[in-house]
């Protein structure tokens, strides 16, 4: 198939999870055609069957903001007339889904039809597209898409509770490739920062409000008390400062904020528990991320993380803001080396159920079956 796909090229989760699709697509032959305005962060080597056409908008003295809605429409017309796209393929609601529709009616007009496939990640569904502002055109927009999938059940059943949507949803869940995330042999690594054999404690996310930084380091600061770890913090955002400040108060400097980092899968793997307190989270990639690398996750019961985390098995889940039973839970782990060994294969093998290779034919078939019914 001759695949487009249009995503934000950063590292959040929509982003990544595009990305990834999308080399794992070329890797089985299909060509890729990324669509968008910077090269996708993890588009990082090169593949005869992926080809990148970037987004420019003009910036003219009319516009207090370029519109980048038109310029992507405008992309998505000429790559699909010259590169003769069988599906396009959009990640994230908003502004995506919405300038596909209005491609997909420019190619009518020169006699092509175009099948569109909207994937809804979580904030363009739970945060912004509720925005009064911005509501009538998601909804709009998920509607007149041929085919329309969600990244969990949890995304799924907010999405129908919250817009007026007649699509059937399919969920096909995020996926991790272990071909990158694995645990590796680090050791030399982790004597940097564990010089005495502290146990390490991972969080990864971008530090907005959702994510519930502070509780990271209240629980650490209850576990550090009884057991000798160190804390590292990865990604960067709006809360970062305010996390420093809590951690210089309190955590008598065990914790590291390491900002964003390329390579995430080599400190997963130095790491024994994983901790992801957020107040939403319509699935929990970075948890699945740290699964793959033998990695016990603490986390909320927020969203679609229930769907990936396993109370009692891969680790344990705890109500939103939590923080003294989610210090509990984690004592529990990291003072008993046998059951956290357990815990740490059984993370293992739920990652598994989510490795690249047994969704990326979910996707074939569902690319297959929206072509099929375009041409009916």
């Amino acid at each position: 198939m001759n695949i487009g796909i249009v995503c934000y090229p950063t590292f959040g989760g929509s982003g990544v999870i595009a990305t990834e699709l999308g080399k794992g697509l070329a890797d089985k032959g299909h060509q890729v055609h990324f669509i968008t305005y910077q090269q996708p962060a993890r588009l990082d080597s090169f593949n005869e069957n992926i080809f990148y056409h970037e987004v420019r908008t003009a910036d003219y003295p009319l516009f207090e903001y370029a519109p980048y809605d038109t310029a992507l429409t405008s992309r998505i017309v000429d790559v699909t007339i010259h590169e003769h796209l069988d599906l396009l393929h959009v990640h994230y609601a908003i502004p995506h889904a919405s300038a596909a529709f209005m491609a997909k009616q420019i190619l009518i007009t020169h006699g092509i039809y175009l099948p569109v496939v909207t994937t809804l990640h979580g904030t363009d569904i739970t945060l912004v597209g509720r925005d009064p502002i911005f509501e009538p055109v998601v909804t709009f927009s998920m509607n007149k898409s041929d085919g329309l999938t969600a990244v969990s059940e949890s995304l799924k059943k907010d999405t129908y509770s919250h817009f007026k949507v007649e699509k059937e949803i399919q969920v096909i869940p995020n996926f991790v490739d272990f071909n990158r995330f694995n645990k590796s042999n680090k050791d030399h690594f982790k004597k940097a920062i564990a010089p005495n054999g502290e146990r390490i404690l991972t969080h990864v996310s971008n530090f907005r409000k959702v994510k519930r930084v502070e509780d990271v380091i209240k629980m650490f600061c209850i576990v550090s008390k009884e057991v000798p770890a160190k804390l590292l913090m990865i990604g960067d955002g709006p809360e970062r400062q305010m996390a420093e400040n809590l951690a210089r108060n309190v955590s008598h400097g065990d914790v590291r904020f390491l900002g964003k980092q390329e390579a995430v899968e080599e400190i997963l793997s130095i790491s024994d528990l994983f901790i992801m307190p957020s107040q939403s989270e319509s699935f929990g990639l970075a948890a699945l991320e740290a699964m793959a690398c033998e990695v016990p996750v603490i986390s909320s019961d927020a969203g679609g993380i229930p769907e990936v985390n396993i109370d009692g098995l891969t680790g344990f889940i705890l109500p939103v803001g939590d923080v003294e039973g989610m210090a509990k839970r984690a004592l529990e782990l990291l003072k008993n080396d046998d059951l956290l060994l357990q815990f740490k294969k059984q993370a293992f093998d739920q990652a598994k159920l989510f490795d690249i290779q047994n969704i990326l034919p979910q996707y074939e078939s569902y690319y297959e079956f929206i072509i099929q019914q375009s041409k009916a």
